[in-house]
Formats: structure tokens, C-alpha cells, sequence
């Protein structure tokens, strides 16, 4: 695939081949090249600018400027660091998630978002409250500076609220999943899924630490981690995966990668996870047995891995199944819950994905479903596959969690009959 497909070899071109006089020499530019790429530049510098514009409008309007009457330091103030923000924005975050990768940069550029974003939503809420008691004429003078205290302190709680949410380790979350080719010696199966760890610029070592004592205490006899391991190397994020290498289960440990990893040395993490003593399943599967019964657990590479360019990584579920018995269950790991149409029609029973991180702050959770099919929790698709999507073990970017916990997931498989959830 991919690099055949675009290519045509000079000795079949015939007529169309581009007599040698007429190409430009090797290392010039094709005529308007230069100004293609200006233009391409521009505009996305254009839609960037647009971007964070609609982002700080409402802010600076519902809290400063829509009638609230502050005396004009306060509106003056507030303008600038809006206006500061936009400008030093862009740059923080080439700094932080560029070449660079500095982890200063990434922190400010990261926490500085959640908060415009948050700031943002209730604006928007805030204004819309605004315009609808003005309308009813409700409220009189003090009605815009009431709305624009209100909205500060809702953001403030709910920013210090969602720090302690990201933070913090996670809960537990129990689903039952019944799978009827399941055979009976597997029934009870417990299976801990950790998903979105992202190690990353806040250093999460003693987190890491806390999150693998607590998937000890579930007793598993399978552990996933179903990708997006960290935002940056493994030598930079030595320490924060280190304990990943002190959990235990029974049968298995495995991972695949996520869309991170491909911004990070992937196959440096499928290396180090085994080093870690996981089973990377990178386009393949192994089979677990208990009580006389067998479980295939597969697991193919995230769907962007092809685009990254990566030798030999790409999501190829045929070659992760290759060899399996047909008559067996299938669990699949998958990092995007989007890869389940692919799973539904090769008859896979359950396919595990983490991704979405449950939306990570209100109301984002709408923007992630018109790219996924599901946000969270357990799904069915087609006759036999269900779909369990977690919410996530850590965070991206912002350290704020906003109605959207993150979790430990504990996956209980049970032989026969439909799973009321799904």
C-alpha cells in the first residue's frame, strides 16, 4: 500500500514524459512553488489568528466589556492579557511540542489553554444568560458586572476542581462485559485497562507510582494499555513509565501504540514497554489460556502509524490475526475507538480503545464525537462486536479534567448472554 500506488516508473511514462529541457533543474523551484507555499503559510496563519480571536472574544466581552462598567485599569488589564496571550500562544507551544520540546514551554502553553478554554465556555454561557435576562429586562445597571463575577468564579472553581480531577489517581471503574463465545474456563476473567497515560512536561513520576499500586490491588489476570503512553521520548519519560515494570497480572501484559507515539520514537516505546516486560502488539496476537479455554488478545498499531511514515507501522488487523484459530474469542486492543467498523467485520468480540479522554473538559466531548463513534464507555456494533472506549488514565496538554474523570478500568469478561450495557 501507500507508496506504490502514487508512483510511476520513467520507463512507462512514454509521450507523457516531460522532455529533459523543458524540467526545471534538480534543486530549483517549480514556477509559483514559492508563492504556493506563501499563500498556504498565510492562510493558515489566517485561520490560526481567527482561531484564537473567538477564543479570547467572549472572555474579554462577557468580563470586561459588555456593560459591566469597570473602571478602565480593570478593562485595560484584562485586555492586555488577552491581547499577550494571543501573541505569546503560538510561540510557547512550537517551544514546547516543536523540536525544541522544551517542558517549561509545553506547561505554560498547556495550562494557559485549559484555562482560555474553560474561560471561554462559561463567556459564552455567561453572555448567553446575559442577553437573555436583558431581553426580559431583568436585572437592571448591575446585571452585566453580576454575570461577569459569576462567570470568573465558575471558572475559577471548576479549573481548581479540574486540576485535582487530572491529578489525582484515578477511580476504578467496574463494567461487566459478557461475551458469548467466551468459554467457560474464562469466565471472570479480570482485565485492567490503562489508556492515555501521557507521560509528559509535568512531572508525573510519583503519579505513575500510585496508578501501579492501584492496578496491583485489582488482581488482574490481563493488563492493556491501549496507547498514547506519553508526549515525548522514552528517554525523556524514563522515570514517569518506570513503573509501569512493577505491575502484575496473571496471564498477560500488553500494549499497542497511540497517535502520540508517532510524534515520539514509536518504536522506541514498543522497546521500551518490553523492557518494561509488556508484550507490544505491534500487528499481532498471542493467546491466553485458563480452565481448559482460550483467548486470542490482539492488538494492531493506531490508524495514523501508516501516515508517520514509520517502517512497517501501520493498523493491519489481518496481520494481527494471522494464525489465529477462527473458533476463538477475540479481544482487541485498538487505540481509537473510530478502528471498530474494521473490528466489527472481521468478527472481533471485543475491542478495547481509550483516545477520547471522555471529551477532558466540558463541553469537548462534542467536538471528539464527530470524529469518533463513541466517547465513553461500553458499545455494540454489528451482531457480535461490543466496544469499550475509557475516558483515560491521565491527561493531554491542560492539567484539567472538567466533567470527564479519568479512570482504571476493570473489565470482567462473563461467558454467554448479551452485556446489559452494550
Amino acid at each position: 500500500m501507500g507508496l506504490e500506488s502514487g508512483h510511476r516508473s520513467a520507463d512507462r511514462e512514454g509521450p507523457e514524459t516531460v522532455a529533459a529541457a523543458d524540467r526545471p533543474e534538480a534543486g530549483t523551484e517549480p514556477p509559483g512553488g514559492g508563492a504556493g507555499r506563501r499563500r498556504s503559510l498565510v492562510r493558515r496563519l489566517a485561520v490560526l489568528v481567527l482561531v484564537l480571536v473567538l477564543l479570547c472574544l467572549p472572555p474579554w466581552w462577557t468580563l470586561f466589556a459588555s456593560g459591566a462598567d469597570w473602571p478602565f485599569p480593570v478593562l485595560l488589564a484584562g485586555t492586555v492579557v488577552l491581547a499577550a496571550w494571543m501573541v505569546s500562544f503560538p510561540f510557547l507551544m512550537v517551544a514546547g511540542h516543536g523540536r525544541r520540546r522544551s517542558d517549561r514551554a509545553a506547561r505554560v502553553a498547556d495550562t494557559s489553554l485549559g484555562v482560555v478554554w474553560v474561560l471561554f465556555t462559561w463567556s459564552v454561557l455567561g453572555g448567553s444568560v446575559d442577553l437573555l435576562l436583558a431581553g426580559l429586562d431583568v436585572g437592571g445597571t448591575d446585571r452585566a458586572r453580576v454575570v461577569a463575577v459569576a462567570v470568573a468564579v465558575v471558572s475559577a472553581g471548576l479549573l481548581g476542581w479540574g486540576h485535582h480531577e487530572a491529578m489525582r489517581v484515578p477511580r476504578v471503574k467496574r463494567v461487566d462485559v459478557h461475551l458469548p463465545r467466551l468459554g467457560a474456563g474464562l469466565d471472570g476473567t479480570r482485565v485492567v485497562v490503562l489508556a492515555d497515560t501521557h507521560y509528559g512536561p509535568i512531572d508525573r513520576a510519583d503519579w505513575s507510582a500510585r496508578v501501579a499500586e492501584a492496578v496491583n490491588a485489582l488482581d488482574a489476570d490481563v493488563l492493556v494499555h491501549a496507547g498514547d503512553i506519553a508526549d515525548g521520548t522514552p528517554a525523556q519519560r524514563r522515570e514517569q513509565s518506570a513503573p509501569l515494570g512493577t505491575v502484575r497480572s496473571r496471564l498477560a501484559k500488553v500494549y499497542v501504540t497511540g497517535n502520540h507515539e508517532y510524534g515520539s520514537e514509536a518504536q522506541g516505546w514498543l522497546d521500551r514497554m518490553a523492557d518494561l516486560g509488556w508484550e507490544p502488539l505491534h500487528n499481532r496476537h498471542l493467546v491466553v489460556e485458563r480452565g481448559g479455554d482460550a483467548l486470542v488478545l490482539a492488538g494492531v498499531d493506531d490508524v495514523t502509524a501508516e501516515s508517520s511514515g514509520l517502517a512497517g507501522h501501520r493498523a493491519n488487523l489481518v496481520g494481527a490475526l494471522a494464525g489465529a484459530d477462527p473458533a476463538l474469542p477475540v479481544l482487541l486492543v485498538a487505540h481509537q475507538p473510530k478502528y471498530v467498523p474494521q473490528a466489527a467485520a472481521a468478527g472481533i468480540d471485543l475491542q478495547v480503545s481509550g483516545h477520547t479522554h471522555g471529551g477532558q473538559i466540558w463541553p469537548f466531548n462534542f467536538l471528539v464525537r464527530i470524529d469518533q463513534p463513541v466517547v465513553h464507555g461500553l458499545s455494540r456494533h454489528g451482531e457480535r462486536t461490543q466496544l469499550y472506549t475509557s475516558r483515560g488514565t491521565g491527561f493531554w496538554g491542560p492539567p484539567f479534567r472538567v466533567f470527564a474523570p479519568s479512570e482504571i478500568t476493570l473489565l470482567t469478561l462473563r461467558s454467554g448472554g448479551p452485556s446489559p450495557a452494550a
